[in-house]
């Protein structure tokens, strides 16, 4: 459930879930959610700052990061990571660019150039970055026993 508050939003429902989608369940993923804001420096330099937050408004500019380690044994390959983007934020992106998106709730998956939303009247219209509900990586290293990484992706609070 999302509680919204006036012009705010409780963190809560900026919570993502992750999920491994491959043959083993050694795959122990994690999620944070910062909010990023430019402080200027004594030297008048401005820095991003990433906080924790508790809660955010509209426009705030947000960074997650899924963290994931191989907990086996083994090496695993062709890991697939996919995340469900909360409903109160705009997909804005990726560090790594090697993602892909859905539109649709997960049952498609492209980069989002080559996604289509159906309009109302039945026609199709290119794809924005506010009509993305998923976003996933393959893997496709092997990830050594005990071996860990970091997806991140940004978003925008509608």
């Amino acid at each position: 459930m999302i509680n919204y508050f006036p012009k705010a939003i409780a963190i809560m429902a900026l919570s993502c879930a992750v999920s491994p989608a491959f043959a083993s369940s050694a795959l122990e993923l994690s999620s944070d959610v910062y909010v990023e804001s430019i402080k200027t420096q004594a030297d008048g330099s401005s820095k991003a700052v990433l906080n924790k937050p508790t809660t955010v408004l509209p426009g705030d500019k947000l960074v997650f990061v899924v963290k994931y380690t191989n907990t086996s044994a083994a090496p695993a390959s062709n890991l697939l990571v996919t995340n469900p983007l909360p409903a109160p934020v705009i997909y804005n992106g990726s560090a790594d660019g090697k993602e892909e998106v859905s539109v649709d709730g997960g049952k498609n998956w492209g980069p989002l150039n080559t996604l289509f939303v159906e309009k109302t009247d039945g026609t199709n219209r290119p794809a924005l970055m506010s009509d993305v509900t998923h976003v996933r990586w393959t893997i496709k290293d092997t990830l050594a026993a005990g071996s860990s990484g970091k997806l991140i992706f940004r978003g925008i609070v509608r």
